[in-house]
């Protein structure tokens, strides 16, 4: 499993006249360098190097395995929505550099969740027995080793040579993507009890995710439609929050709903997760403006055409 991933995470560049190939994951599939892939792969390995580092300097309270485990498990979840965002801003943007990197940023979401997995094996003292039998009593470990097993076949089905051997299929396979992802989020939850709030905002966010992938092709790239989302997003995160605290709490639901509108004590995590959508539009809207400037009077303007992305773009995260 571990060579299939580091056979995938540095795929050997295209062949070209007189090129090496470069496996390394900073270089393009040509073998150049490429600025924006190091710096990506900096900021991915920053969260494990800060704990690590914040490990051995017995900064992590008195319990430090239990808190290298949550941190680890809260980058894993936030890797896996910048990892499903890549797709929309990078056709917002057109840019097929950002497309590029979601392969890479899938695997290091897998990366980051066998960690998680290793650090709660470290916690239960390798015992193999005991890791299984707390894996299918509690219902929290089973959702998440559901998701992690899901990221795993993904990722292990990320390569090129898999793309072409399932065709239309992998497309199909990797769109499983979403309700791994919903797993995930949900095991953030549970794992969460009542501090809820980075959950609830994961839940909106993926909510936006979801959303704009189920728009019609046309109106992804319109800041109308994208501002339409905001709202959504923030109904949609505080809709979940509301099913939450009335399922699995004895809290009054309907008051922390309430709760959403109200602004005096600070803004809750639905309202941030409508703002944090508010983004998008924003990003959208000078791509709009040139294309409207572009575009003779009395006829219609076309949406901004999307850069098509290459076949190394394509990812576990899509």
């Amino acid at each position: 499993m571990m060579q299939a991933i580091l056979r995938t995470a540095f795929p050997p560049a295209l062949p070209s006249r007189g090129a090496r190939s470069f496996p390394w994951p900073w270089r393009d599939r040509a073998g150049r360098f490429s600025s924006l892939r190091a710096v990506t792969l900096a900021l991915v390995l920053a969260p494990a190097a800060w704990l690590l580092v914040t490990y051995t300097t017995k900064g992590l309270g008195p319990e430090p395995a239990k808190a290298a485990l949550r941190e680890i498990g809260l980058w894993s979840i936030r890797l896996l929505l910048v990892t499903l965002a890549v797709t929309p801003v990078g056709r917002i943007l057109a840019s097929p550099r950002l497309l590029s990197l979601r392969r890479m940023l899938g695997l290091a979401t897998l990366g980051y969740a066998m960690l998680h997995l290793l650090l709660y094996a470290a916690d239960q003292n390798f015992v193999a027995s005991r890791i299984a039998s707390e894996i299918a009593l509690r219902f929290y470990l089973t959702i998440g080793f559901v998701a992690l097993l899901g990221l795993a076949a993904l990722g292990w089905t990320s390569t090129d040579g898999w793309m072409r051997q399932l065709g239309r299929r992998w497309k199909r396979l990797h769109g499983l993507i979403f309700p791994i992802a919903a797993l995930g989020v949900f095991h953030f939850f549970l794992q969460s009890k009542s501090q809820l709030w980075e959950a609830v905002l994961a839940a909106g966010l993926l909510a936006w995710l979801i959303l704009w992938r189920l728009l019609p092709a046309g109106a992804r790239l319109h800041p109308i439609a994208l501002l339409l989302l905001a709202p959504a997003t923030g109904l949609a995160a505080a809709g979940v929050e509301y099913a939450w605290y009335a399922l699995a709490t004895n809290l009054p639901a309907d008051r922390i709903l309430a709760a959403n509108l109200d602004v005096s004590f600070g803004l809750r995590p639905a309202v941030w997760a409508a703002v944090a959508a508010v983004a998008p539009p924003l990003l959208a809207l000078p791509a709009w403006i040139r294309t409207r400037r572009n575009t003779p009077p009395g006829s219609a303007a076309p949406a901004p055409a999307p850069a098509p992305p290459p076949a190394a773009a394509r990812s576990a995260g899509r």
